[in-house]
């Protein structure tokens, strides 16, 4: 059985080339499905997801050659199946961005439900739509059958801003008659990448960054060369990494000029960086003070669409904002997640962590002094529960006083449902 032996107590030094990004390599792979010419894909991550994507355009008879050291080579001279292999989409998420490209191009195609992590319900309904708004028409059974005569430009607003859902009407718009606006669109690094990308092929793309893309449709791509972004996510896991171990580490490549929403959070949690042309650089001995908001208000770190801050780097922020300090400031955070939670109902919740940080103990340094209070006396027999609580809290603090608390712990309680009600009101 495979297992990771981690020795803590080490700081992180050293140099590390950011990894391309992810979701970027699993949308332009289907994008070369839109032109009959050779193309070159540079930084392109070899793992798991992006070997399936692989598999699946060979399927549908692209060639696809690797060149080594992240190098690609995608040929996709002609379509000769437009029925999409059901076991290997059910692997990814990525395999329903398939559609667009397979409509701009031949006009048809049969795909099963994507698979993919399963995180609640993921609904395709905003892909439909957009593809209904641009000429194909969809059936659904056990698999989705799109047709087309000729996909036509139109203003399309899509009810949500998925990225997926963009980046296969981006797809589909290239090739289609007319002008095209999406409005409502996502506008993540990756979907920039796919729109730089498709402009190097000759599709012209307007208002890349922002969230109302204007694409005006042309007659046919031709092939190219792209090197893919950094993947944001794994550059802040490295940076969140460096900054808590105390250590200084060069990250090459990272793209710092997609990250600004993540050095404004970050900086809140007292973690700074520098840049040094494409790379970043975290330096050793982290400040790692929680600024508070206005009035020593406990500051509140929410994932939301881009350009906001990422929810997949809430979890590293959860890791920073523990080994914080407050010094005077309020040493707490308020971390905020809006959730789909699966079961017999279906709930809309919202996770919340109160983060309180505990100084960790690392070389060199005294270690962390030992919490004071009932609970935490040798032989409590209450003792074990309140160290498996640890530092994370869901709702109120540790409380060894029940009753001298209880007022102030049912108006936090009060709060906290106010603050749900808000949550679930917005989603």
């Amino acid at each position: 059985m495979d297992r990771f032996i981690i020795q803590g107590g080490v700081p992180l030094n050293g140099t590390i080339t950011a990894s391309g990004n992810k979701n970027a390599a699993l949308k332009l792979l289907p994008a070369c499905l839109l032109t009959d010419e050779p193309v070159t894909l540079h930084n392109v991550p070899d793992i798991a997801d992006v070997r399936t994507m692989i598999r699946l355009v060979q399927s549908l008879g692209a060639e696809v050659v690797n060149e080594g050291g992240g190098t690609l080579r995608v040929h996709a001279k002609n379509i000769d199946s437009s029925i999409i292999d059901r076991e290997l989409a059910t692997q990814i998420r990525a395999s329903i961005v398939l559609a667009g490209p397979l409509l701009a191009r031949v006009g048809y195609l049969e795909l099963p439900p994507p698979g993919g992590d399963v995180i609640g319900r993921r609904r395709v309904d905003t892909h439909v739509l957009a593809m209904k708004q641009l000429g194909a028409s969809c059936e659904f059974n056990s698999h989705f059958i799109f047709k087309t005569d000729g996909l036509r430009g139109t203003d399309i607003l899509l009810d949500e801003a998925s990225v997926t859902a963009t980046e296969n009407t981006i797809m589909a718009a290239v090739l289609a008659k007319g002008t095209t606006i999406i409005r409502n669109a996502a506008c993540e690094p990756h979907v920039q990448d796919l729109c730089h990308f498709l402009n190097t092929l000759g599709a012209q793309i307007e208002g890349i960054g922002s969230n109302v893309l204007t694409i005006h449709g042309v007659d046919r791509l031709h092939g190219g060369e792209f090197r893919i972004g950094a993947d944001y996510i794994e550059v802040g896991s490295f940076i969140g990494a460096a900054a808590v171990t105390r250590g200084r580490v060069r990250i090459q490549n990272a793209d710092p000029h997609h990250l600004h929403m993540i050095h404004m959070v970050f900086n809140r949690l007292g973690v700074h960086w520098e840049t040094d042309g494409n790379d970043v650089i975290v330096p050793e001995y982290q400040p790692l003070k929680i600024v508070p908001d206005i009035g020593d208000q406990i500051p509140e770190i929410k994932a939301q669409p881009w350009p906001a801050f990422p929810s997949d780097l809430l979890s590293i922020a959860l890791v920073v904002a523990n080994t914080g300090r407050g010094h005077g400031a309020v040493p707490r955070v308020d971390v905020r997640e809006p959730l789909l939670l699966r079961g017999q109902a279906d709930l809309h919740g919202c996770a919340r962590g109160a983060v309180r940080p505990a100084p960790l103990h690392h070389p060199g340094t005294e270690p962390a002094p030992r919490r004071e209070g009932p609970y935490h006396q040798p032989g409590h027999p209450r003792g074990h529960v309140a160290a498996a609580r640890g530092t994370v809290r869901g709702g109120h603090d540790h409380h060894p006083q029940r009753g001298a608390d209880r007022p102030r712990l049912r108006e936090r309680r009060g709060q906290a449902a106010r603050a749900g009600r808000q949550d679930r009101a917005q989603l």
